[in-house]
């Protein structure tokens, strides 16, 4: 699930996009997902996208605030 489909939507600028998809490849690394159909690819791009919009602007720092929402007390697979 391309999270383009999700940005087009969205108030980011052109300038941002790039740092929400950095932000949404590196919270799928972390959870160890890599079939981009699951289903599940859909929960956390809206969850990348929802940590976005908050103000964080770093791609690192959105993905591990999303990361830590979606899988409190999980270890990171990158760790």
């Amino acid at each position: 699930m391309p999270i383009i489909r999700l940005l087009t939507d969205s108030d980011f600028t052109p300038e941002q996009r790039p740092v929400i998809e950095l932000a949404f490849n590196n919270t799928l690394h972390k959870l160890g997902l890599v079939d981009r159909n699951d289903p599940v690819c859909e929960i956390v791009a809206r969850k990348v996208i929802e940590v976005g919009a908050s103000g964080v602007t770093n791609a690192f720092a959105i993905a591990q605030i999303a990361f830590t929402q979606l899988s409190p007390g999980l270890v990171p697979l990158d760790k």
